[in-house]
């Protein structure tokens, strides 16, 4: 699961990043949920 935290671009505690709804960036996401949270925009 580190892979998949480092292949979403996060690095540190409490960072944060926006990127596109893909298929790809969903499914590292449901990999990593218990780590991460998050918002939607939409």
């Amino acid at each position: 699961h580190r892979l998949s935290v480092k292949a979403l671009g996060l690095r540190k505690l409490n960072d944060v990043r926006e990127l596109k709804d893909s298929p790809s960036v969903r499914g590292l996401i449901n990999q990593v949920s218990y780590l991460v949270n998050v918002e939607s925009d939409a």
